[in-house]
């Protein structure tokens, strides 16, 4: 299945993603295209503030660190095996993947960040970073990094009706809450249900939400690591 950007110039993605992060920096907010669905940023609490308000979200439920392998790598706590099967799914097979896992609460690249909004961004001591959603969403989050200037996102739409994955489907609330639109057509898999990335703790390979290629990523984790994925509530053997 293609992607949009195959279709977009690199110096176009790379010109978006500077204009993107510089907005970020700035404390505004950024609506953006990813392969799993749209997606709206932040950094300050005041932008956090205004994409909650904008998307009718409960507090209780936290935001994500825009991510990559390298911040995942750096800031996640989980052993070789569970990295290795990380990687497995996100750089070998080439599938978007939400990686919740515990973190290291003293690195660097974390203590930039707003109190407030790195408060909302954990939930019982774990971060979730989307891995491999798209390359503009891949080099925002490089440039993240490099700067150690950390960023949070959200799926761009109002809380609880699905995701969108064309620009003209967002709210026209979420739309005038973002100072930056980066619309590059439809998200790469776009589907009736509505889903967006599937998001594993792997802690206890609990499923936390399962969302697109949750098929492919199961099967790689059976056959190739001898993982059976469980249902969040459902007691570990």
């Amino acid at each position: 299945m293609q992607s949009a950007e195959d279709l977009i110039a690199p110096e176009t993605i790379e010109s978006d993603a500077k204009r993107v992060f510089d907005t970020l920096v700035g404390g505004g907010t950024a609506i953006i295209y990813l392969d799993v669905a749209y997606a709206i940023l932040g950094r300050s609490e005041k932008s956090v503030r205004r994409i909650y308000e904008a998307k009718a979200r409960s507090f209780s439920r936290p935001t994500g660190i825009v991510g990559c392998l390298q911040i995942h790598d750096a800031v996640h706590i989980l052993d070789d095996r569970k990295k290795a099967i990380v990687r497995a799914i996100t750089v070998d097979h080439k599938l978007p993947l939400s990686v919740i896992a515990p973190f290291k609460t003293d690195h660097p690249f974390l203590k930039t960040l707003d109190p407030f909004v790195m408060g909302n961004a954990n939930k019982d001591g774990t971060l979730n970073l989307l891995i491999n959603a798209g390359q503009l969403r891949d080099r925002i989050a490089v440039m993240s990094f490099e700067s150690m200037t950390p960023l949070v996102g959200s799926s761009a739409n109002v809380s609880l009706t699905g995701s969108k994955y064309r620009v003209q489907d967002i709210e026209p609330g979420l739309l005038a809450a973002a100072d930056i639109v980066v619309d590059y057509g439809t998200s790469r898999y776009m589907n009736p249900e509505g889903r967006s990335s599937t998001m594993i703790d792997f802690r206890d390979f609990s499923i936390v939400r399962q969302g697109v290629c949750f098929d492919q990523i199961q099967a790689a984790m059976r056959v190739e690591f001898g993982v059976e994925l469980r249902a969040k509530d459902e007691p570990q053997a």
